[in-house]
């Protein structure tokens, strides 16, 4: 039996994770739109913002499958970022005015406390990612080739 070293399998495990990616910001989306929708209060708030940052880095690595896990992270996390610190501007807010779903993809008010949601959020996402990586590319990169 020929086995991949550890850098073929982390590579080709990473080419093959846009369908679970996917798969999983759909549920991602799902979700959160639950969490927005009917639940209330800062904790729901911080979790609804986490699971924005999740859906970023799920999208970083449907976008870019061979993208190391620890640079969808550095993406991830920038985006949200940038995308929070926008909010100080009053653009999406102008925007939210104008178009009332972009509400949802860009929010309106800048709080500090959404960066450390965003940061939570990716960080779970970082850790799932490496977790079923790790899982999947042991069980499924195993060639078995036959005796002589």
């Amino acid at each position: 039996m020929r086995r991949f070293g550890a850098k073929e399998r982390a590579n080709s495990a990473r080419r093959d994770r846009r369908v679970p990616s996917g798969v999983a910001a759909v549920v991602v989306v799902g979700v959160g739109l639950l969490v927005h929708f009917v639940a209330t209060g800062p904790v729901a708030n911080f979790l609804a913002d986490a699971l924005y940052a999740v859906l970023i880095y799920l999208l970083v690595t449907l976008f870019f499958p061979r993208m190391a896990p620890i640079a969808s992270v550095g993406m991830a996390y920038g985006v949200c970022a940038f995308i929070e610190v926008c909010q100080l501007t009053g653009g999406p807010a102008a925007l939210a005015a104008a178009f009332p779903p972009s509400r949802l993809v860009l929010g309106t008010t800048f709080s500090p406390v959404d960066l450390a949601a965003y940061a939570v959020g990716v960080l779970a996402a970082f850790g799932a990612d490496l977790a079923l990586t790790k899982r999947f590319s042991r069980k499924t990169f195993q060639i078995h080739e036959p005796s002589p």
